[in-house]
């Protein structure tokens, strides 16, 4: 879906590091919730969720957290079942 909007192999694979890679602020900040959702307590300080609404109203940060928390339930449960991704044409 990512290469369907756009986005290169460079900056897929650099995700992990994704502050160097050149992004767009509301993409950048997007990702920085996204990680403090998957690796935080569930607390977003003050500061933070000010920032977030510079670039994001009411409807977008709900869908952006709603995202986020889904995706860090499956990781979570995944990882206690250690359940392994599916690799291309494995059923």
């Amino acid at each position: 879906m990512a290469r369907r909007l756009g986005w290169s192999d460079a900056i897929l694979g650099g995700l992990a590091d994704f502050e160097r890679l050149d992004l767009d602020e509301p993409t950048r900040w997007a990702l920085r919730l996204a990680e403090q959702v998957a690796r935080g307590d569930g607390h977003l300080e003050a500061a933070f969720f000010a920032d977030l609404r510079r670039h994001f109203d009411e409807s977008q940060l709900v869908e952006l957290l709603a995202v986020a928390g889904l995706f860090s339930y499956f990781n979570r449960f995944n990882n206690a079942l250690e359940m392994q991704p599916t690799q291309p044409g494995e059923r």
